[in-house]
């Protein structure tokens, strides 16, 4: 298959949210990014600085807010992404056997 996208949405909607990294599935729920500093960009330094999304998850939603090219609304969407990941992992869990 030619992949006709570049950013990580359009590949997510041609090869499936599976083929994509954890910084481009990331840089999907930061998007946009502002003048000079691409989502994809702002995702890495916030992996980077946490050492793993799991480490980024359990931060306060202040020690976001340094990050040049994070709003408020785009921490709001992070923070409900990772809540709906727990509750997910919670439904799982109460699941197994």
């Amino acid at each position: 298959m030619t992949t006709r996208w570049k950013h990580p949405g359009g590949k997510l909607r041609e090869q499936g949210a599976a083929s994509l990294s954890e910084q481009e599935l990331l840089s999907i729920i930061i998007s946009p990014g502002i003048k000079g500093r691409p989502a994809e960009l702002i995702a890495a330094e916030l992996i980077e600085k946490f050492g793993s999304l799991e480490g980024m998850a359990n931060q306060p939603l202040e020690r976001l807010l340094p990050i040049k090219g994070l709003s408020d609304v785009k921490i709001t969407r992070i923070a409900a992404a990772f809540e709906l990941a727990r509750r997910l992992a919670i439904r799982k869990s109460k699941s197994l056997p």
